[in-house]
């Protein structure tokens, strides 16, 4: 019997047997309750979507001081980050019921019949649906926003699919707990049972995405464990999407300008970016490109010296704390056999580690570019003038893609934002990428391998990787979704090639 345990990172010790893995047999039934979900919950419409999604928001956010308190035991993570996640995800599943009344994500189209230049046309109805049942990978690094209560979980109820996920073994009893509060609010709000189902095991995941039943996945995590999903997900008799939010190195740029008028702030900054969350975040900036010289030096000389003074930071479970051993020691070699400063000596229990900052000039790099090192670790990459353009296209595309700049080097911000918005979802100006305003306005993906989709994980339009579209072609009023009936005016509709609005 595969026992699924939840471990102390500070001290490496397992604290609660939370449950077994998921076998075969149970995963079918999980799967066959979400299916048999799928027809009542798509027949209730809009209405019951938002009403699901209000009733989860509420239910998390009453079980507030259970769900922090596990979270902090589980996965080291200080109180105010859960804090701030708990009211990001609780947010977040409200907004979705928003989206959900506001109706515009249905792309709801109508071309009534009429005589077109190719002639006489039919009447064509279109609109995006359900896929289908949805499986979700919770993520380590977010153990709310990016796990079972989740963006990849509020945007598919959105978009009318059940949702079976997969509980990340880094905090399995936060997930069982968010978990059931979620099924009872789902209950509460009069959604079909099997809406929402959990499973546990490395190998549930991937007979998951296998299964004939699922229609799409979403993944947050590595790369390594992304592709094999990927993978399986293509290999099937029946492809389905696969949506995963992969790695990043998120490349800092700053200009001669900024690091002679704010070595000190753009330091700070960089430093906090780097250690928050232990470095265990997707947008973490992984890689700064610094302009060699006086300027430079200084900037540099301050965030060692705040790496320097960093304390020990605990990480999630013992493969990240491995890999991150394992990763900054590559990069060691390869800046000649030292860091430029290290922080606090590591407890010696649990999965403590020590924050890194490593020092790489841009001729040394080569043709292998940096890999993304996951945890309080950052690479400094000098630059000659002239040069940083030509590193920045050796790097592999990312999350997101900064630049620090001053206000009289235009030309110089354009030419790279023109170099790196082809390897970026997200340009930030004089900012750092840490922190992702869930918002209308917000894209978290990138081109592989910080992502394998052009969609977003956050945000409303996130919705649009569980729906597809279909068209009706002079069908009867009465086998139309309500949105394409004549005369419907609740949400936004293009009719005749013109856009209506509700009143």
């Amino acid at each position: 019997m595969n026992v699924i345990q939840s471990i102390d990172p500070s001290t490496g010790r397992a604290v609660d047997d939370v449950a077994t893995a998921t076998t075969p047999k149970e995963l079918d039934a999980v799967v066959e309750r979400a299916t048999a979900a799928s027809v009542p919950y798509e027949a209730g419409g809009r209405p019951l979507r938002a009403a699901v999604l209000r009733a989860v928001a509420d239910g998390l956010e009453a079980r507030r001081p259970e769900i922090v308190a596990l979270g902090m035991r589980e996965t080291a993570l200080p109180e105010a980050r859960l804090g701030g996640e708990l009211t990001r995800t609780v947010y977040q599943a409200r907004l979705f019921a928003e989206v959900v009344e506001d109706g515009g994500f249905l792309e709801a189209t109508i071309d009534h019949a009429d005589e077109t230049p190719m002639g006489a046309g039919p009447d064509l109805r279109r609109m995006l649906v359900p896929l289908g049942p949805v499986a979700v990978f919770g993520a380590s690094n977010f153990p709310l926003a990016f796990s079972v209560p989740g963006g990849d979980t509020v945007s598919a109820l959105a978009a009318g699919c059940p949702v079976v996920v997969k509980a990340h073994d880094s905090h399995p009893a936060l997930s069982r707990l968010v978990f059931e509060t979620m099924v009872s609010a789902v209950a509460a709000a009069g959604g079909p049972d099997g809406l929402l189902g959990l499973v546990f095991g490395r190998e549930a995941g991937t007979a998951l995405v296998a299964h004939p039943d699922i229609k799409a996945v979403g993944f947050t995590g590595s790369l390594t464990g992304g592709r094999a999903l990927l993978d399986i997900a293509g290999a099937r008799p029946d492809p389905i999407p696969f949506y995963g939010e992969l790695a990043g190195l998120n490349p800092v740029v700053v200009t001669e300008g900024a690091a002679r008028a704010r070595p000190a702030e753009i330091a700070a900054g960089l430093v906090a970016s780097v250690t928050g969350s232990a470095g265990q975040l997707c947008t973490k900036p992984g890689l700064v490109l610094v302009p060699a010289g006086e300027a430079g030096n200084a900037l540099v000389a301050e965030a060692a010296r705040l790496i320097d003074q960093a304390s020990a930071a605990t990480l999630l479970n013992s493969r990240i704390a491995a890999a991150y051993e394992a990763g900054t020691e590559e990069l060691r070699h390869r800046a000649g056999g030292m860091a430029a400063a290290e922080g606090g000596a590591p407890s010696g229990s649990g999965f403590s580690v020590t924050p890194r900052l490593f020092e790489i000039d841009s001729e040394t790099l080569g043709d292998e570019p940096v890999g993304e090192c996951f945890g309080p670790a950052a690479v400094v990459v000098r630059y000659a003038p002239g040069r940083a353009e030509a590193v920045l296209r050796a790097l592999p595309a990312s999350l997101t893609g900064t630049i620090h700049a001053e206000a009289d080097e235009t030309e110089t911000v354009r030419r790279l934002t023109d170099v790196l918005r082809p390897l970026a979802g997200r340009l930030l100006y004089n900012g750092f990428p840490t922190g992702v305003l869930v918002s209308w306005a917000q894209h978290h993906g990138g081109p592989w391998p910080s992502t394998n989709s052009l969609h977003t994980s956050v945000g409303p339009y996130a919705v649009r990787r569980f729906l597809r579209p279909v068209t009706w072609q002079n069908a009867p009023q009465e086998v139309l979704p309500e949105e394409l009936r004549d005369g419907y005016a609740g949400i936004p509709r293009r009719v005749d090639g013109r856009l209506t609005v509700p009143d």
